[in-house]
């Protein structure tokens, strides 16, 4: 594999003329993602980790360009719900590969992955919950299953992300042992996992690794040797702001090497961000420029509905003036059509001078960027257009008000669905209703 794409990509790294074609041609708020950055980041990772089963964490963007890019790549993937788990095996994704990070369960995800499993007895199944398992058990499931373990320590970029100290997930350190005894005489236990936050960079990885050598210690306590593997999540961050530097990962592969330590069980790990972050940039226009006294304020075509990171996690996206890049820079702040004031992606952020029609990027929208778009205020969910070296296609239609209100619509003569998925996936990927 090649690992010789950049380590970082900047907004402005992208080709703004193209960007503006894109725009002309599609509308905006849009949605580019470049599938081959996305291949280049997970070579790079899984060069670093040769040793190590590599999976992408799919909740990080669930789109059909993504995984499909990323089967090709050779990856796995690690899913975080039911849904996940038919849209992976629509891209293609063999079921018998999967591994499903089961979080407090919905009964219909629950059901769909006993049924999975029955069908393909290589899906791994991950509780952390003592209920998960019962409730597996209660639905005739006795195949392969994993422990999640809360190791007490969190890290990343923000306390929402903060998982590995968050009650919410995975089993209290020290009830682990017992539990994995007593699970291998009901299933087929074959792994560990762990996830300690997202966003991982500089001075978190610290921690990072030291809770990694903690669950690699309880792994060594519970027999590695009978494990297939301990599986030690995601978490691995990007440069988000301009003064940020990307992980070295040949470094961060020796600094995990090390916290590991000797482990008989596979090492596994479960990039997403990493992945995707920087493969993808909001496309926006503006419509209106205000000057007040203590701001000057540019309304932009996109919302938090769009991208609600700004808003959720006070996140930093960096932004350029595709249509003006070399005017005169000036703080601005930037806002959409939300009748709220969350709905801001910066407070007097030095960009150059935006003028009302310009065509504004907001970079590294690619992970949790389109998963958490919503369609608040009755806004469609935009358009994505995935490019692949000189060719772009269409991968999500715009919506229109239509398709916002078709559920409800539907409903009036719609028999009740109550799983959410509408249809089955088959082995192949094709869907029976």
């Amino acid at each position: 594999m090649s690992h010789s794409s950049p380590p970082v990509r900047r907004v402005t790294d992208w080709d703004f003329g193209r960007l503006s074609a894109l725009a002309d041609e599609h509308g905006t708020p849009l949605y580019v993602l470049d599938t081959n950055r996305v291949a280049n980041n997970y070579e790079r990772f899984a060069g670093a980790f040769d040793d190590a089963h590599v999976m992408y964490a799919a909740k990080a963007h669930t789109g059909r360009a993504v995984l499909e890019t990323l089967l090709d790549a050779g990856a796995d993937i690690e899913c975080a719900a039911a849904g996940e788990l038919q849209r992976a095996i629509e891209a293609g994704a063999d079921p018998d590969t999967l591994q499903y990070t089961a979080v407090n369960p919905p009964a219909g995800d629950l059901d769909y992955a006993a049924e999975l499993g029955a069908e393909h007895p290589g899906l791994t199944v991950t509780g952390g919950a003592r209920d998960t398992f019962d409730r597996l058990e209660a639905r005739g499931y006795d195949g392969r299953v994993a422990i999640r373990v809360n190791p007490g320590i969190g890290t990343g970029h923000h306390e929402k992300v903060a998982t590995g100290k968050d009650a919410k997930f995975g089993i209290p350190y020290d009830e682990v042992p017992a539990l994995a005894t007593e699970l291998r005489d009901r299933f087929e236990l074959v792994g560990l996992h762990a996830h300690m936050g997202s966003g991982v960079l500089g001075e978190d990885m610290d921690d990072h690794c030291r809770a990694i050598a903690k669950v690699a210690d309880l792994a060594r306590a519970v027999g590695d040797a009978d494990l297939a593997f301990v599986d030690f999540g995601g978490g691995f961050g990007v440069p988000y702001r301009e003064s940020e530097e990307p992980l070295d990962m040949a470094v961060v592969a020796e600094r995990v090497a090390d916290a590991v330590g000797d482990l008989a069980a596979t090492v596994k790990l479960e990039p997403g961000r990493y992945v995707v972050a920087d493969a993808e940039v909001i496309l926006t226009r503006v419509n209106t420029v205000k000057e007040t006294p203590a701001t000057t304020v540019v309304g932009v075509d996109a919302s938090l509905a769009t991208l609600i990171r700004p808003a959720m996690f006070d996140s930093y996206h960096p932004m350029a003036n595709v249509s003006a890049p070399d005017r005169e820079t000036e703080p601005v702040s930037v806002g959409g059509p939300c009748c709220t004031s969350a709905d801001v992606f910066c407070t007097d952020r030095p960009i150059a001078r935006p003028e009302r029609e310009d065509l504004l990027a907001i970079g590294n929208a690619g992970a949790y960027g389109y998963e958490l778009a919503n369609q608040f205020h009755s806004q469609p969910r935009p358009a994505e257009v995935a490019l692949s070296g000189g060719e772009s296609r269409v991968v999500r239609r715009r919506e229109t008000v239509a398709d916002v209100t078709r559920v409800e619509r539907e409903a009036r003569t719609a028999p009740a669905d109550r799983t959410g998925r509408g249809t089955t996936p088959t082995a192949d990927g094709a869907g029976e209703e």
